[in-house]
Formats: C-alpha cells, structure tokens, sequence
C-alpha cells in the first residue's frame, strides 16, 4: 500500500480554513479512498470572523457567534492544536509544537507532509513605543475584543466612584492608535456602546467621555476612498471625537500617552491598531520572502521556485494580474484571502491529478466600513454611500461572508434581538481570571490570635 498524499495546511484563519474547507470537497473521493490526506495545524480550534470584532466588543454579537468551529466545518481534515515552529521544505519536514507536547515537556515533533500550504495569518505590527508592552491593548483576537470591553465599562465604573478628579479623567480618556478598518470600527462602536451605557450612571455623562484617535498619516479609511475618508472624520469628530491626523504615539509610560504633536493624555486605555505584519514562522522556513517578509508568490499560489509548496492571504505577496501598473500585488486584506483559497484549494487538485493550474484574478469591488450603530461609509463598484444605507450594506455584505448557514442565521437572530430590546451593558471581567474567587475561599483563614509584629 502507498503512504496517502498529505496536505499540511498551516493556519486554521480565513485561507487556512477556506483551503481546507474547498479540498475537502474537490479531493472526496481520494479521501474516501485513503489516497489522501488534510492536516490543519492551528493554534485555535475555531476560526476568527474578524470584521465582526467591534461589534462583539459593542454587545451586538455574542462572542461564540464570531468564531467557526473548525473541527465541525473540517469534519472530513485532521486537525491539530498547535503551532508550526519551522519548516523544512526541502525535506517536506515541519517541527510542530502542541499541547501533548507541552504537557509532556519532548519539544517539537517533526510532521511529513507532500504539499504545503502557508497560510498562518499576521500579527500586531508594533513599533518600540516606551510603555506599549505594559498598558497597549491589541484587537485581533475575539477575546481581545471582549476584554476591551470589559475594560472600557470597568473604567466608567472607576470613574464614577472615584473622588480623585485625575484619576476620573484618565479613566474616561480611551485613545485609539491606528486609521484603519480595525481602529476606526472599535472605536466608533464602543463610543457608541459607551454613550448608551452612561445614562445609567448618574455622574458620568456622555460628553465626559473623552475619545482619541491618532493616525500617523493624513486620512483614515484609505480603502473606501478620500471623499469618504473625509466624511467618517466629519462623522467621528460630529460625536466629539478628537481625530489626531498625522500624529504618532511617541509614549504611553506610566499612563500617560504622549503624542508627537506634544500632547500628553492622561488615559488607562491605549488600543493599538496601527498595521500588521506576517506570522513570524515565515522567518523559520527556508521559502523565499519579499522585503516585507510575505512569501513571493505566482499568480498561480505557488511559492516561487519551491515545488509543492503554496501560500495566499496575509503571508503571501501574489501578484495582482488586473493591475495597471506592472509589478503590483493584492492588497492583504479578507477579499483577496477568501478568494484566493478558492483558486489556491483547486490548483492543490489539480496538480496531484496532473492537469493545468489556473491564475488568481480578481479586480477590488471596494469596501464597507461601519461607524457605530445606523453609521457607516462605503465605496462598492464606484458607487459612494454613507450613513443608513452603508451600514447596512456593511451589515448585507458580512452575513453573506460569514461562514456557515449556522452562523448566519444567529448572527442574523442576534441583529434582530439587539433591535428590538436594550443593549446588554454588563462587564465580565471576571472571566478573564475564573479561579480567583475560589483562591480565595480555598485560602487558609487568617490566625485571630496572630499579631503583626511592631
């Protein structure tokens, strides 16, 4: 009997997933047969929709509605919990670290594969800012997103009870570092969220909130065009939103945020936002990189001069063939990533089965950003829209992305909740240390007959 064919599939996200998801369905009969096989390798057993991070972080979407299960979607993939250390591809040899691993203190364990597939994500892309690695808060993940909100409620109930005036003011001052769709949507739904919460606190009031958004270039929103661009900032600042344009964070040292135009912020909230960067495995693989450090690609996805081995979305640098101007690449953004592990999962089949691969072509449809409840802009097709009509475009075009007829219908329930009654305006901070009140009740009693000495 021949070993079967294993496809290793690094990265459970958007291509990862839909790779698999897309092989699982053209390779059915080698599967059934045993003359194939997928490996998915992820640090996570679910995949992360992240375009709806800020509106779990507002309450409108219950955090476990974000997430896809992959071992539910990938019923027919063998998936494995854990991360990809380094590749050798020139041996078809990956070191993979899991949690057996761990427990059992033997290192990594090196895993055979016969196609590759790279598509482990990006990370925050995080600049020596003095002070970052101790108070900054990032937005990638759902359980950061939660976590942000547990924090923003927590600092108005500090600020409530509190009688030191300082100390009120930096609690009620988030700032928000980064233009894009990441730092603008969190923070205009958490404003919003927070606007709603303050009328049940009867000494904090709305316009004692104070927002801050610091943008190192000279616009916001780059993918939905200038004039739109333009339009979110006249909307943020409308909510007195202090828009900081062509500012950088130079500090956040004892909380203190401190700006390049020499503003200094008092605030116990900095959320960075600021751009990302490829997975730092990429840098463990013998595969050739850009001087951005994504994987040179063919238009095809396949890693250049690396036979077997295939990359796309955020650590891929694909070239984009209905691009104008020679040389240009597909932006790495969740359009493409979907998209290209299409193409990516059918020229996998198509090579074990010896027949031609095809090009990735797809010409950007444009973009959709949300600014809070009943707000957004857009710019799809040419077509420019803002206010009502582009959050709910915003809201159309993700449930149609979201993965799963599960997910769509209670993320559609959820919307039509959330419309008909109250927000939910409750921390639960709590979650992010389960065992700390049964600490303290497993905690011997203090002797009443012990005295601190003098």
């Amino acid at each position: 009997m021949t070993e079967p064919a294993r496809i290793l599939v690094v990265g459970g996200g958007y291509v990862g997933m839909y790779t698999a998801l897309r092989l699982q369905r053209q390779l059915r009969a080698e599967l059934r047969a045993g003359a194939a096989e997928i490996v998915v390798v992820t640090p996570e057993p679910y995949m992360t929709y992240q375009p709806f991070l800020p509106e779990a972080a507002a309450g409108s979407i219950s955090p476990r509605h974000v997430v896809v299960p992959l071992r539910r979607v990938l019923d027919r993939c063998r998936i494995v919990i854990g991360e990809v250390r380094s590749v050798d591809h020139a041996k078809r040899t990956a070191s993979l670290a899991t949690l057996a691993t761990a427990e059992e203190g033997t290192g990594t364990v090196d895993l055979t594969y016969d196609e590759l597939v790279i598509a482990p994500g990006s990370v925050s892309r995080t600049l020596p800012v003095p002070g970052l690695l101790d108070h900054g808060i990032g937005f990638k993940t759902v359980e950061e997103a939660i976590g942000l909100r547990n924090h923003v409620i927590e600092q108005m109930d500090i600020a409530s009870s509190t009688r030191d005036p300082g100390l009120r003011d930096a609690a009620l001052t988030f700032v928000f570092v980064g233009g894009g769709y990441a730092g603008v949507e969190a923070l205009a739904e958490l404003e919003d969220m927070a606007r709603y919460t303050a009328r049940y606190y009867h000494n904090i009031k709305p316009e004692d909130l104070r927002w801050v958004l610091v943008e190192a270039s000279d616009r916001i929103l780059p993918e939905v065009g200038e004039e739109m661009g333009r339009y979110a900032i006249r909307e943020l600042r409308g909510r007195n939103v202090d828009v900081r344009l062509e500012t950088r964070l130079e500090s956040c040292e004892d909380r203190v945020a401190v700006l390049s135009d020499g503003t200094r912020l008092p605030t116990r909230t900095v959320v960075w936002t600021a751009g990302v960067r490829p997975a730092p495995v990429l840098a463990a693989t013998d595969l050739p990189r850009n001087e951005r450090g994504r994987l040179r690609c063919t238009a095809q996805l396949a890693v250049v001069g690396a036979a077997h081995a295939w990359a796309a979305g955020d650590a891929a640098a694909v070239p984009d063939v209905t691009a104008e101007e020679p040389g240009a690449e597909c932006a790495p953004n969740a359009q493409h990533a979907v998209r290209q592990a299409k193409v990516l999962a059918e020229n996998i089949a198509a090579s074990l089965r010896g027949r031609p691969l095809k090009e990735y072509a797809h010409a950007y449809a444009g973009s959709v950003a949300s600014l809070g409840l009943h707000k957004g802009v857009a710019h799809v097709y040419g077509r420019k829209l803002k206010g009502y009509p582009a959050w709910l475009m915003h809201r159309a075009y993700h449930l149609s992305r979201v993965p799963t007829f599960n997910r769509k219908a209670r993320v559609l329930a959820e919307w039509t909740l959330s419309g008909l009654f109250k927000r939910e305006i409750v921390s639960l901070g709590s979650l992010e240390h389960p065992r700390a009140e049964f600490e303290l009740a497993a905690a011997p009693p203090p002797d009443p007959g012990h005295k601190p000495s003098s």
